[in-house]
């Protein structure tokens, strides 16, 4: 019994030693794991800001097509200020607004991009052919 009053001392004492040595280092790894971890993975690690980027992309595109639109419809619309009519321009929306047309006319309905509005295109038969 003596040599064991004598040896559990050292025992529980190299446990602690080694304990302190032992805890420190893996607390601290597995606090640096999961930031790691979070910043690769998480709402703002990387792969979150590669999904970003890509709908930054995606929503560039979509502007730019609808830019092109809108500069589109302005140019339309400027046909149509009074200060600058065109009375070609003026003539098409009235025929395709009102749905009219000269007797002597054949109307062809062209669908542009699935859009509900359509282009017109009007010819007259001439005498001639």
């Amino acid at each position: 019994m003596i040599a064991l009053d004598l040896i559990l001392p050292r025992i529980r004492y190299a446990l602690a030693r080694v304990g302190r040595m032992v805890v420190g280092p893996v607390i601290g790894s597995c606090i640096v794991g999961y930031f790691a971890f979070y910043a690769v993975q998480g709402d703002r690690g990387l792969y979150a800001l590669k999904h970003l980027q890509g709908e930054v992309e995606e929503a560039k595109v979509t502007f730019a097509d609808v830019e092109a639109e809108r500069e589109r419809l302005a140019r339309r619309a400027k046909l149509l200020r009074p200060d600058s009519l065109d009375l070609d321009m003026l003539d098409e929306r009235a025929r395709a607004m009102l749905n009219y047309s000269r007797p002597d006319e054949i109307i062809l309905f062209f669908p542009k991009d699935d859009r509900p509005n359509q282009t017109v295109a009007t010819i007259t038969p001439t005498a001639g052919h």
